[in-house]
């Protein structure tokens, strides 16, 4: 199977040069681009002569290996005697101020395209190369038209394949070494966990069929290596070549890496990349405007050899290894990473890189490769996330500060400032100014908010051009914040269908427009779309039908759930039929609860943690808790806590403890999933109330949406997002197959059938218990039958 290399990365690798410019901050998305192209066709295609989205290829051979070119030419026209090419481009910078380097990138793509056309075509001996260029900010369409012969295309195109023979020579000789190391790589383990096989096996034949797969993982199933082996293996059969293994946090990241290592021991050969984001990958001295910073200056004419060193030299690209050759070679780390993640056969990222609409990478995410495929880590997280990448708000509360600075600066400049951001004041107090009318201070719709769009669009493209001529100061910093704010809300505007409603609320004088995305389904559908496949998995992903509602796969997915490889007899799981922590009730339950805590961490000496729905609650029992039992230690998770914060609380859990240690914990946050106490420094976990969300306008509508949409608006808003935290705060006890403990969930809640039917497969010997002196007893008969000797 030859490999493919598409006509736009062939022409911008070979043909780039210069600086690094960071592209100019643009209203224009790909979705946009794509439905002013799918305009522009629309027109074209009245003539029966012309086509739009023309597949073009070619195969090359060299080095004894073939590579297929290939690509979409927007528009063809072949009539009798004369062809024609066009190649649509769209930005909201004018024409004539782009670089002379990017008109280069756009003439040798669609001189590819002419120089295809021709080798189909041998009737022909010139074709017309036509770029159009729509400036996105005023609808102006610019054209230009050259005529090329055969032979001046040939040229073109054989010095381009002669210069990338080198990076196709090098890329064959990775992708042979990977793959032979594959074939001989075995399972690095001695021997399979319970239900590792099966799920390798799944994910295996996911891959071969070409399908998506959601997997609910227990801890201990070891579900990294299960996953990323069977793809590896996939990989080295040449059914992908690329692998995309995605995460929420950066924890999981480096279990990643920590995989691949560990195979890379047993004899496999890949390259393979971790992204960091943007902001944490620059050096302290990048911190100047992009045409003072050293690694942008004339970055593409150092970055060959900089790729070149690294690929010659390294297997596992982490961060440390991108920031030691972008240091040596004096090129951008981030962008650097980005060039360098082509080369790779592994990508270890963040969600955003693939799914969010602003960030995503669109060296891979434009168009379908069937050479990708998504592994998809820890995908309960993937619920609020892709909410938030697809949502927006924004306020009128920086523009008043805004002003006032740009008052004392008596400049022309500054003048043309204020004159454009009091337009966009103007349309902020109108929209008060109506719901003041009303006697209202919220106001929700179905209506995209399309005026704001409108207003807050022409101030981006004032900012493009106003931002050139500034020089660096606080101000300029501030202006920056906000245009940044404006343009995200006009990029999720673009994105508004029936699963968005807009809230407008005014807060302290203040107005605050949110875009809520109540369904971002067909959205992350989309993105999954555009590989072979995916592969979504947790700990916690029960129910499944739900997941695979809210995460796109409702109707186009398998779903799998493996047993716990642990003895289910290690883990007691307690239900206090006699306590309720709904919000009317706590007060008259807080003894009961602290009696009951007591209870639990009187069956043995150890480690512990108690988790609450809300800071609030928290303090409120721990209070009660410490005053009642002041020979306790104690220990509380802080609001915000810096990583050496963090790290200094999970150190007091410690390995065979001398006294009792209890740790206060929120559900939701820092400790509550990511941590590992393994063995005996955790024995028993509390969870008080089933954690639902705190009642808010957005999450109803969450409820109102899912109530019209499948009847389930309440589970859907509120009950599963609680839930999930408590199964993930619960899956800090048992980490390992020695470890043993008990998971004590303090609410009557949970022991009705809507909770019950929650609970995963390993959960189901769990004991109602209804009373604290019956909790004492149960306590005590855990730790007695599994007295250690």
């Amino acid at each position: 199977m030859p490999t493919k290399i598409g006509i736009r990365q062939l022409v911008e690798f070979v043909l780039r040069s210069g600086d690094l410019n960071e592209t100019k901050n643009s209203q224009n998305t790909a979705a946009n681009g794509a439905r002013i192209h799918r305009r522009l066709q629309k027109q074209r295609t009245k003539n029966k002569n012309y086509q739009s989205e023309v597949y073009l290829k070619t195969e090359v051979k060299m080095n004894d290996a073939s590579y297929l070119i290939s690509g979409r030419a927007d528009g063809i026209k072949i009539e009798d005697k004369t062809a024609l090419i066009e190649e649509i481009k769209t930005s909201d910078q004018p024409f004539e101020e782009l670089s002379d380097n990017t008109l280069d990138l756009y003439w040798g793509q669609v001189k590819v395209y002419g120089y295809l056309l021709l080798k189909d075509h041998l009737e022909f001996d010139t074709v017309t190369l036509r770029l159009t260029y729509f400036q996105v900010s005023n609808e102006e369409v610019t054209t230009d038209e050259h005529e090329y012969s055969r032979n001046e295309l040939n040229e073109f195109f054989e010095k381009l394949i002669e210069e990338y023979e080198y990076w196709l020579s090098l890329r064959a000789k990775l992708r042979k070494t990977r793959n032979e190391s594959i074939l001989a790589l075995q399972f690095p383990f001695p021997n399979f966990r319970k239900g590792q096989r099966e799920l390798a096996a799944a994910v295996y034949k996911t891959i071969y069929y070409q399908k998506r797969l959601f997997v609910e993982a227990p801890t201990g199933t070891g579900k990294t290596i299960s996953t990323l082996f069977p793809a590896i293996k996939s990989m080295g059969e040449e059914k992908i070549q690329r692998l995309f293994y995605l995460t929420a946090k950066q924890s999981t990241r480096h279990v990643a890496e920590e995989a691949i290592a560990l195979m890379s021991t047993k004899g496999l050969k890949l390259k393979s990349i971790t992204l960091t984001a943007k902001d944490k990958i620059r050096f302290p001295e990048q911190d100047v405007p992009p045409e003072k910073d050293p690694y942008m200056i004339g970055y593409y004419d150092r970055l060959k050899p900089a790729l070149a060193d690294v690929l010659e030299n390294e297997g596992a690209i982490t961060r440390e290894v991108v920031e030691k050759y972008a240091k040596k070679h004096t090129v951008d780390p981030f962008e650097f990473s980005l060039d360098l993640s082509l080369f790779c056969d592994v990508i270890i990222c963040d969600y955003n890189y693939l799914f969010d609409p602003l960030v995503y990478l669109q060296r891979f995410f434009v168009e379908k490769d069937t050479d990708n495929f998504f592994l998809i880590d820890e995908a309960h997280n993937l619920v609020s996330r892709s909410r938030a990448m697809y949502s927006a708000e924004i306020s009128d509360f920086k523009i008043k500060q805004l002003l006032k600075v740009a008052k004392d600066i008596p400049t022309q400049l500054s003048a043309d400032f204020q004159k454009q951001i009091k337009i966009v004041r103007r349309v902020f107090n109108q929209m008060k100014k109506v719901l003041k009318e009303d006697e209202k201070t919220e106001s929700i719709t179905t209506d995209s908010p399309n005026e704001l769009i409108n207003v807050l669009g022409k101030f981006d493209d004032f900012m493009t051009d106003w931002m050139q001529d500034q020089k660096p100061s606080d101000f300029l910093e501030q202006a920056k914040d906000f245009f940044f704010d404006c343009l995200t809300f006009v990029k999720i505007g673009m994105l508004y269908d029936d699963t968005y409603k807009t809230r407008i609320v005014i807060d302290d004088k203040n107005l605050i427009v949110k875009e809520l995305c109540l369904d971002p389904s067909h959205f992350l559908d989309e993105s999954m779309n555009l590989g072979l496949g995916a592969v979504l998995f947790s700990a916690t992903m029960s129910p499944m039908d739900y997941y695979q509602n809210v995460l796109g796969g409702i109707n186009n997915s398998l779903a799998y759930q493996l047993p716990s490889p642990f003895p289910v007899n290690n883990q007691a799981i307690f239900i206090t039929q006699y306590i309720q922590t709904t919000y009317r009730q706590r007060e008259f339950y807080q003894d009961k609860i602290v009696v009951s805590l007591r209870a639990l961490i009187d069956g043995k000496k150890g480690n512990y943690l108690f988790f609450f729905p809300s800071y609030g609650y928290l303090k409120q029992i721990k209070t009660a808790f410490e005053e009642t039992y002041p020979q306790v230690e104690t220990i509380t998770q802080e609001s915000a806590m810096d990583a050496a914060a963090r790290q200094d609380f999970l150190a007091k859990f410690e390995e065979n403890p001398t006294q009792t240690l209890v740790g206060f914990c929120v559900l939701g946050g820092i400790f509550s999933e990511g941590i590992d106490l393994r063995g005996n420094r955790l024995i028993g976990v509390a969870i008080v109330s089933v954690g639902l969300p705190g009642l808010s306008a957005e999450n109803n509508l969450i409820r109102d949406y899912y109530d019209e949409k499948n009847n389930r608006g309440f589970e859907y808003a509120y009950q599963m997002p609680g839930m999930n935290n408590v199964l993930q705060a619960a899956g800090r006890l048992i980490r390992g197959s020695h470890d043993m403990g008990i998971i004590l969930l303090l609410d009557q809640r949970f022991a009705s059938l809507r909770y019950t039917k929650l609970f995963p497969q390993h959960w189901q010997n769990y004991q109602r218990i209804s009373s604290v002196e019956r909790l004492t007893t149960s306590v005590d008969n855990f730790w007695k039958e599994h007295h250690e000797n």
